[in-house]
């Protein structure tokens, strides 16, 4: 018997607000109205082998509009794990391998990664970028995870940089501090880490041999790792962590402050632009988990993830302004908790990670 599954969309409404802005420039209005959009709570399909997810701390859209994630294994609770046993204790479950690439119907089409020879895997995964190469780079904020790895699209190792161990601090130029995010300037070769949970910097490196090539911190400053409160948009240094790294059409590069409550901008050599400030009266867990840029010809938006609050905002790229959000805290479908990650693709579809209890990934297609 054929069995038909009836689709349900749920739609979100948008919440209009306001943030507030500082050291902006001006750029060109767009009269046009921002983008909404509606949770599809059946994507992705089954995960096949009876896979489980653990906290999903990375996410990317690559250039074929397939959605790569990095979750972490060691996180799956004993619940489910039972059929992973000799002999199983249960039907269900088992790890999935803890890189996984899902096609726009949301199917698996591979999955690898984990501990193997010539390279040290992160202890807790975290960050994952595909570069237009199609090479995939990932990262770890455990204690001891102060390095970067880059694969094939398959999973053979390339190259990494920086080692597990000991962090050497935020003006080190071979070792990395818990790094949380990575991209590639594809003109100049160059990798941009967001650095991170233990340091507090931006780093370059060259992204075919790894050597660096140069580093700062917040307000093109040099970093200091001097302790800091956190929670604050005038801090003369970035808090921990420094969650993301997107860099613009523009040719300026976006960075999450997560625990100040700001996105800083900057041009590829370190010299600031301007920031833009987000809910700054939150605390807990800071506002700014992440940050991407939308895929229309000019890159009109913003979207910011705010994990304490799980929200999505909507933001003007140029002014800094907020035109719509959505979101709240939960765990039903179009809701967040542990909001972490965003990604976009070129159809705009809107995909975002969970980690904590959250542990799954959603997408939201646009409406208009």
């Amino acid at each position: 018997m054929k069995i038909v599954i009836a689709t349900v969309i749920v739609t979100l409404a948008f919440a209009m607000g306001s943030c507030t802005s500082t050291r902006n420039t001006s750029g060109s209005p767009t009269t046009s109205a921002p983008p909404s959009y509606k949770v599809d709570p059946f994507w992705p399909q089954p995960l096949p082998h009876q896979w489980a997810l653990g906290q999903v701390a990375g996410l990317h859209a690559d250039s074929n509009d397939h959605v790569w994630i990095i979750h972490r294994p060691r996180t799956i609770e004993n619940l489910e794990t039972g059929a992973a046993d000799n002999p199983p204790r249960a039907k269900c479950c088992r790890p999935a391998p803890p890189v996984i690439e899902f096609d726009q119907a949301g199917n698996v089409v591979q999955a690898w990664g984990g501990i193997g020879e010539n390279y040290d895997w992160p202890t807790n995964e975290h960050g994952i970028y595909v570069d237009p190469k199609g090479d995939v780079w990932i990262g770890g904020n455990d204690a001891k995870d102060h390095h970067i790895l880059k694969f094939t699209n398959n999973g053979k190792f390339l190259l990494q940089i920086g080692k597990p161990g000991k962090s050497e601090g935020s003006n080190s130029t071979n070792q990395l501090g818990r790094p949380a995010a990575m991209e590639l300037d594809p003109v100049a070769n160059e990798l941009y880490v967001a650095d991170g949970y233990g340091n507090k910097r931006v780093i370059v490196f060259d992204a075919s041999t790894g050597k660096y090539k140069r580093h700062w911190g917040a307000y093109g400053n040099k970093p200091d790792d001097t302790k800091m409160r956190q929670f604050n948009p005038d801090s003369p240094q970035f808090a921990n962590p420094v969650h993301c790294v997107r860099l613009g059409k523009d040719n300026l590069l976006y960075v999450c402050d997560r625990t100040n409550n700001r996105i800083q901008v900057f041009e590829k050599s370190g010299k600031f632009v301007r920031q833009f400030v987000i809910e700054p009266k939150t605390m807990i867990n800071g506002t700014v988990h992440d940050m991407i840029l939308s895929p229309d010809p000019l890159q009109t938006y913003l979207f910011v993830g705010n994990g304490t609050d799980g929200e999505i905002y909507i933001v003007r790229r140029d002014t800094g302004e907020r035109v719509a959000s959505f979101g709240r805290l939960g765990r039903m479908a179009g809701e967040f908790y542990g909001l972490h990650n965003l990604a976009v693709d070129s159809r705009a579809n809107l995909y975002t990670a969970e980690v904590r209890t959250g542990k799954r990934v959603q997408k939201f297609a646009p409406t208009q």
